[in-house]
């Protein structure tokens, strides 16, 4: 297949996820949470909108036309991740697009949806489809994408040496507050937090804060998020971490359904978010500098933030995991 074609192609995968019935799209629904039960409706048709995001034919165009590609086709290896739905695509989406072959590890926690994107794409365009393959031992591949922990990525390292590689490790994202927020920007925030339970590398779990900072503003403008404690899996992590701190005679913020800990450290745990205070805006921009290995977005207005409110877990098809492009990898084979 030709660049035009494979534009096309997925282009046409984009048009018809959009173009799914209610009964068609429940169904899909049904079935990724029955095999991860973190994956809701809600949060499926998040993933989804962002796939057809990046299925915009001209955003393909504009995506690839900066590139070369070779004109022999590798087999990539690819170890997708599980946190949230469909969270490996856009490896895949490369892959394709740029003429290479996919070999395709999935996640056991997100086997489902893949599964079904490919079935769609079988029927879209079989020549593309015939361009992946999912496999559980991988061999007799020429490069590799792996997304895992900071313990399988030393795994990966150690394994994958040989091969030209992109190896992801743990990343997460920050806020950074200013204290003259508006309640449309900290409501915005919110899905920055809770969107996917807080289980992607991209959702917000710590908060910069200026000195003096109180949070009375924060909390109510939160409120539209409360109906996440019904879920069972969050609601359980939540009880644990309150009890946790309970024990160990923690400080920490409560509104019933999210909980603030002042910490220095980034990752938090599901249903609490850390946060920490800054002196000036020297000693944030150094606080950014020092951490930024392990930071995905930046969310916020102030200086130093690269996504504005509510977008960290909408980007663009240019917007590649870990600041790593990887087209230009892949162009490179």
């Amino acid at each position: 297949m030709n660049i035009e074609e494979r534009i096309h192609a997925l282009a046409t995968l984009g048009t018809h996820l959009q173009e799914l019935t209610h009964d068609e799209f429940q169904s899909i629904a049904d079935r990724a949470s029955r095999e991860n039960p973190w994956f809701t409706q809600d949060n499926v048709r998040m993933a989804f909108d962002g796939i057809i995001r990046m299925l915009d034919e001209s955003k393909l165009r504009t995506w690839i036309a900066p590139y070369t590609f070779p004109g022999t086709s590798r087999l990539v290896a690819l170890v997708l991740a599980g946190n949230i739905p469909l969270v490996g695509f856009h490896d895949l989406l490369a892959v394709l697009i740029s003429g290479h072959r996919a070999l395709v590890k999935l996640s056991s926690k997100d086997a489902a949806l893949p599964r079904l994107i490919l079935e769609t794409l079988a029927v879209i365009s079989p020549a593309l489809h015939a361009q992946v393959q999912i496999a559980e031992q991988l061999k007799d591949f020429q490069a590799v994408i792996a997304t895992g922990s900071d313990n399988s990525a030393r795994y990966f390292d150690y394994y994958f040496s040989k091969y030209p590689h992109i190896i992801r490790k743990n990343r997460t994202s920050v806020a950074i507050l200013q204290g003259d927020e508006t309640e449309a920007e900290l409501s915005a925030l919110g899905t920055d937090i809770f969107s996917y339970f807080g289980l992607g590398c991209r959702n917000v779990s710590k908060l910069l804060v200026p000195e003096g900072y109180t949070f009375d503003r924060f909390y109510p403008s939160l409120d539209a998020h409360r109906d996440i404690i019904h879920h069972h899996k969050y609601c359980n992590n939540y009880d644990y971490q309150k009890s946790i701190m309970l024990v160990n005679s923690t400080k920490f913020l409560d509104n019933g359904f999210l909980m603030l800990h002042e910490s220095t450290r980034q990752v938090s745990p599901i249903s609490v978010v850390y946060y920490e205070h800054y002196k000036t805006p020297e000693a944030l921009a150094a606080n950014l500098a020092e951490n930024s290995d392990k930071l995905q977005c930046i969310v916020g207005r102030a200086p130093g933030a690269t996504v504005p409110f509510g977008q960290a877990q909408f980007p663009e098809v240019w917007d590649y995991a870990d600041r790593v492009d990887t087209l230009q990898f892949l162009s490179t084979l």
